[in-house]
């Protein structure tokens, strides 16, 4: 029989139909999202007219924030680490199970123990939802301080969590917040606006890999940051001496669904793009291509992803409709994949955009193309080829895109080609003054 002392109440006052939709949501994610852990174990809740109550695990280690006040504001990079390893753990195993969190921050993480060592656990799921692989959400919710920008924005996903973890982050390796002011509305402004300092100490006294991790968080475009699991294959998280267990990433099935649908050219292209990647930028993509078990010829099919989806999968990614998901990649049930092509499917072009080292990538995989995937193509072709609809005027929008030369794709088209570029953006683009 379990001792009363490793259980911990907590009771809501329920008020309003809102509070009592919203307690009820928290209980089903709870209930939902079991086996991590990180993530503070869920006993049970009951309600009376009034109040109901949750019954969770017992932690009396306190908050991260109280360690964080306690050790002067700051920790040592090893230390840091350490604590956001398990933070990324838990977060990307909610995210591939369906759930954004929505409230990431030191207060949200209880240490089990008093002990130095002691496990991290994620709390209050009061204001988390379910999201679908390709969903958005818009509701603006969080704490002022770790929200991201897209969130302010109304348009956001499982990105937002990752900004969270990010000032998490931040605040770990030298002791104050990346956006401050003295208002709601100045902080939110600071969010959208302002860039966090790395020139302060002790910024110059960090590796240049912390640096580049923070900053590849806290990027403000939501398709340049990192996902939870990318960020534990970042360099910096895997100096930590141990073995870092990588998540597979519902984010990489979103990226093979654009590579499914798209024209023979475009394939050709981000073929051409994966052959430059770097060691560092193929470990991510050869942790989620083991995390799909290949056959003995190396190489994955439907049924590999949906037993790998199988293998995590808790109640919480039935409600979040993470398999429905996959009738898109349904072109997969009658061929297969290997590694060298999900690369170029996986690839994810807006990450790499944000590197310093994109205009070389980019001239070497164009230099690629030239050699095997590049032709000579009509505008009307590439049009089509594009999907566009008819009411883009093509000749003006794609002209820059074909080398008037031998009518074969410029650098620029072949760019905008990678991005696969949509009616809508052209449309756009083509309407701002020049």
């Amino acid at each position: 029989m379990l001792q009363s002392k490793l259980f911990q109440s907590q009771s809501s006052i329920m008020t309003t139909a809102i509070a009592i939709e919203d307690v009820r949501r928290e209980v089903k994610i709870l209930r939902a999202l079991t086996g991590h852990n990180n993530l503070v174990k869920f006993y049970d809740a009951y309600e009376d007219h009034e109040k109901v109550y949750v019954v969770m695990e017992l932690c009396e280690g306190g908050e991260l924030l109280d360690r964080i006040l306690a050790r002067g504001g700051k920790y040592s990079e090893d230390d840091a680490r350490a604590v956001l390893i398990q933070i990324l753990n838990v977060v990307a195993f909610c995210h591939l199970q369906g759930v954004v969190h929505r409230d990431l921050k030191p207060e949200n993480f209880l240490f089990t123990s008093k002990d130095e060592n002691s496990p991290l656990k994620a709390i209050d799921f009061g204001l988390s939802d379910f999201v679908k692989p390709d969903e958005r959400l818009n509701d603006i919710v969080g704490s002022a301080y770790y929200v991201a920008p897209e969130v302010l924005h109304r348009s956001y996903s499982t990105e937002a969590d990752v900004w969270s973890i990010g000032v998490i982050a931040y605040i770990l390796l030298c002791g104050s917040r990346p956006f401050w002011a003295r208002s709601e509305s100045g902080i939110f402004r600071a969010v959208l606006k302002a860039n966090p300092s790395f020139d302060e100490v002790p910024w110059p006294t960090l590796s240049p890999e912390a640096k580049d991790f923070v900053k590849r968080l806290l990027n403000k475009d939501p398709r340049k940051r990192l996902t939870a699991a990318q960020a534990l294959c970042h360099p910096w998280i895997r100096n930590s001496g141990s073995e870092v267990k990588v998540p597979l990433d519902i984010s990489m099935l979103r990226l093979m669904k654009a590579y499914m649908r798209s024209s023979a050219l475009r394939k050709a292209a981000l073929r051409a793009l994966s052959k430059t990647l770097t060691v560092d930028e193929l470990f991510y993509l050869k942790e989620q291509f083991s995390l799909l078990e290949p056959n003995k010829n190396g190489s994955i099919s439907m049924e590999n992803i949906k037993a790998a989806l199988m293998k995590h999968a808790t109640d919480a990614m039935k409600e979040s409709r993470v398999h429905d998901f996959l009738a898109s990649l349904s072109a997969l049930q009658y061929r297969r994949m290997d590694f060298e092509e999900f690369c170029a499917a996986a690839i994810n072009i807006y990450q790499l955009e944000a590197l310093d080292r994109w205009e070389q990538h980019a001239r070497c995989a164009y230099e690629l193309f030239e050699k095997d995937g590049n032709r000579a193509i009509m505008i009307e072709e590439l049009a089509s080829e594009l999907g566009l609809s008819p009411s883009v005027p093509v000749h003006a929008v794609l002209h820059d895109w074909i080398r008037h030369t031998d009518g074969k794709l410029s650098f620029l088209g072949f760019v905008k080609l990678l991005h696969g570029v949509s009616s809508r953006a052209l449309a756009n683009n083509n309407n701002k003054p020049q």
